[in-house]
This record gives structure tokens, C-alpha cells and sequence, in this order.
């Protein structure tokens, strides 16, 4: 457990719960403007207190869906995951190149689901949490501490953080595919993975562009 906490991965847990707080007092018209909702013409929705809304895609939704969360325990698994994984990955990559990691695992997600949804199962929810992100700082730490020991909730014995994201990232493939849970947006999951891969092995200069510096082997 982390002793301290690095100032972009702070910043982005107050900005959730914060966020977090301003959806329980302002309720579903947050969710209305500021929720990640497919692209198409919008549509008319109504919220419970009776009122009638126009939703639909709005490019600042890209961003603004991962602040928002869709009751406690959602947030609570998000925000516990980046506090355990992202100071230790802002250590190794800086603020600076944190942050971007972030945000691009966080957009890749979010174009993942619309292209899902867009092409495959022409749904029309609203998408929003951290989860696309979490799951990129997640996939940052099983490739840059592979043989670090984590201990699942779901086993009784440890495993290694490569094995431990490699597991996740099939259970979340298989849940996609087969339409399990259908209300958790499991392809955002594996774009922000995605993203955070590109990011990194983009990092380790294994791409014809390449950084001005490598950042990690």
C-alpha cells in the first residue's frame, strides 16, 4: 500500500470524488450533458423529477464521462484501484507523461465503446467512470513490475501482476463477447487497456515513430 501519494494521481482522486458529490446533489442532469451517449441524433429522455432533455454525442463527453460514476461501489473499486496502482506508475513515468497516460487510455476507451455500440450493439446508454482509465494504470503496472506479487480478492494465494492483468483482460474479452453484464461497457475496459499498451510500447520505441527519448526499456 502506497505511503504517499504523488500529486496527478491525488489530484485525479479528488476530482472524482468530487465530481462524485456534485452528481448527488445535482442529480440525473449531470448525467444528461456530461455522460458519454452514442453518436447519432440526440433523443429525448426523461429525467425522474419530470423534466425532458435532449441527449446524445458531445465531444467534451470524451473527457468528461470518466469523472462520473454510477453509485458507491463504482467509484469506490475505481478510485481504490488508482490509489494502490497509479502513484506507483506516476513515480515511474513522471507527472507530466502520467497524466498524458492517462487521458489517452481514457479516450481510447471512451472511442472503443462508441464504436462498439456504434457498429455492433446499437444501444443507446449513457457510459460513464474511471474504469477505461483504471484499467490502463493497471495494464501499466503488469508490464512495467511483471513479477510483482498481487493478491486478488477472488484467490487465496498471490500472482503475478503480469499473469494477474492478462486474466483480467480475457475475463473482460469473454464478458464483452457474450454479453454478460450487459450494463458494464466491458469493451471500454479493454480500449483503455489498449491505449495504455500503444502508450507504452510507443515509450519503449517499438513503433517506426519514436520518442525523443525512451522512457523504459
Amino acid at each position: 500500500m502506497p505511503t504517499r501519494l504523488p500529486p496527478v494521481t491525488l489530484y485525479l482522486l479528488i476530482a472524482n470524488i468530487a465530481v462524485f458529490v456534485l452528481q448527488r446533489m445535482v442529480g440525473e442532469v449531470i448525467v444528461a450533458h456530461f455522460a458519454l451517449w452514442p453518436w447519432g441524433p440526440d433523443r429525448l429522455e426523461q429525467l425522474s423529477d419530470g423534466s425532458v432533455v435532449a441527449v446524445g454525442f458531445r465531444v467534451w463527453q470524451l473527457v468528461t464521462y470518466a469523472f462520473m460514476h454510477g453509485g458507491y461501489q463504482h467509484i469506490f473499486f475505481n478510485m481504490f484501484a488508482l490509489y494502490m496502482f497509479g502513484g506507483q506508475i506516476e513515480d515511474t513515468l513522471g507527472p507530466r507523461n502520467f497524466t498524458l497516460y492517462y487521458f489517452v487510455c481514457l479516450l481510447t476507451a471512451a472511442l472503443t465503446q462508441l464504436l462498439v455500440v456504434n457498429y455492433f450493439t446499437h444501444g443507446f446508454e449513457p457510459t460513464l467512470g474511471a474504469s477505461g482509465a483504471i484499467f490502463g494504470v493497471l495494464l501499466a503496472f503488469g508490464m512495467l513490475y511483471p513479477n510483482e506479487k498481487l493478491l486478488p480478492f477472488f484467490l487465496p494465494i498471490p500472482i503475478p501482476a503480469w499473469l494477474f492483468v492478462i486474466g483480467y483482460g480475457v475475463v473482460e474479452l469473454v464478458l464483452g463477447v457474450g454479453g454478460w453484464q450487459a450494463n458494464v461497457a466491458h469493451f471500454a475496459h479493454l480500449g483503455g487497456m489498449l491505449g495504455g499498451f500503444l502508450m507504452i510500447e510507443y515509450w519503449r520505441g517499438k513503433f517506426p515513430i519514436k520518442p525523443r527519448r525512451r522512457l523504459m526499456r
